[in-house]
């Protein structure tokens, strides 16, 4: 199974092509229809002769009510969907787009075949039928190029799986040029610098359907298979399945507003108070208290349970920064902290400077924390 330490080596070695499935965007989509009747959807980190973002979108352009879809891809595609296979040989002026980057902007997707259905023979038709749909992009296809900045402009929603090892450019753009979004991401990303601030300021929160476990992927037939989870299919295609993955999106729905069920009570011996801040630790958002109104800090799978009308987020205790530790007035450490834990025979690399949130347990043992956010209760929730 591949681990968050599998995924910085792929962002080291630039191996971002983790293809979606469509069973997970299928679950997904189906809880933003009512955001995309008009609009133009912009997938412009996805080849459509592999993606499965494409490849929803088309097939149900109609019944989303779509104004336009347009997809551009940076290189040459390193995995073929089988479905559009034969369109690989399609031709224009003498080149294939496949070794070319390009884009297909699709406004009509009518049932050619008369079945009363739209399904891929319908989009195959219509890149077919219509080459003025299908143009090669002047530069390299990066998302970040002028050619593909102005067709990001001319778009209203942004759905993909974009790079990793780029996502904090990635959303940085779209929040620049004002988009509507739905992408796939890192679970730690909600802790970055760049990152956090707009999800403690409200632009930006987590997806509806994966909240726990893997997912799987489809990656290139280069790519390396060195972690546990994977398979290869008997058409010989490479799939792994990747830990800690999130949708981020700023698409409102209807159950991020549902109230977390809370059921504990607060006590000094169940949740122990910071040694260097004025909180108290929450190891998991199941033991969250329903009687304490003060600071707590949380893991960042709270976000999966997000509710912005329950819960206020303080601030991240991870970074340094805009909302980070040194804005919230976390403390160093300490030398006492460090030489209570390293007597007690801890060995992570923790120093004196550091602003971690650390606590002594009932014990007075010295524990430290990993990635934790700072929350408070808004009000009182009623069951």
């Amino acid at each position: 199974m591949a681990s968050n330490k599998d995924l910085n080596k792929a962002n080291k070695a630039k191996k971002d092509e983790f293809y979606t499935m469509l069973a997970d965007i299928e679950v997904e989509l189906k809880h933003y229809r009512k955001h995309f009747k008009g609009k133009t959807v912009l997938c412009n980190c996805d080849d459509p002769f592999e993606s499965n973002f494409f490849k929803y979108f088309a097939m149900n352009f109609n019944y989303l009510g779509l104004k336009k879809l347009i997809a551009t891809c940076y290189q040459g595609s390193p995995v073929i969907g089988e479905e559009f296979e034969q369109l690989s040989m399609f031709e224009m002026d003498g080149e294939t787009p496949r070794r070319h980057p390009y884009k297909i902007e699709i406004a009509e997707v009518i049932d050619a075949n008369g079945d009363g259905a739209v399904d891929l023979s319908d989009v195959e038709y219509l890149l077919r039928s219509k080459k003025n749909a299908l143009t090669l992009l002047n530069g390299d296809g990066d998302f970040r190029s002028e050619e593909c900045v102005n067709i990001l402009k001319n778009a209203d929603i942004v759905v993909t799986n974009p790079p990793f090892s780029l996502f904090r450019e990635y959303v940085a753009q779209l929040v620049e040029y004002g988009k509507q979004f739905l992408i796939i991401g890192n679970l730690n990303a909600i802790t970055y610098k760049e990152i956090f601030p707009l999800i403690k300021d409200n632009k930006l929160w987590l997806g509806y359907s994966i909240h726990s476990g893997d997912r799987e992927f489809r990656v290139p037939d280069d790519y390396p298979l060195e972690a546990a989870g994977y398979r290869i299919d008997e058409q010989g295609r490479k799939y792994i399945r990747v830990k800690g993955v999130r949708w981020y999106t700023n698409l409102d729905y209807v159950e991020r507003h549902t109230d977390l069920e809370l059921w504990k009570k607060y006590t000094a011996e169940e949740y122990p108070r910071y040694d260097n801040f004025d909180g108290i630790d929450v190891a998991s958002t199941a033991d969250i208290p329903e009687d304490y109104f003060g600071v707590m800090g949380v893991p960042i799978t709270f976000m999966d349970k997000y509710n912005p009308e329950q819960f206020e987020i303080i601030g991240c205790a991870d970074y340094t920064g805009k909302y980070g530790s040194d804005e919230l007035g976390i403390s160093k450490i300490g030398a006492k902290w460090i030489k209570k834990y390293r007597e007690q025979g801890g060995k992570g690399h923790y120093t004196a400077n550091m602003t971690s949130l650390v606590y002594y347990d009932n014990a007075g043992k010295a524990c430290n924390t990993f990635k934790r956010i700072l929350i408070r209760r808004r009000r009182v929730s009623w069951r």
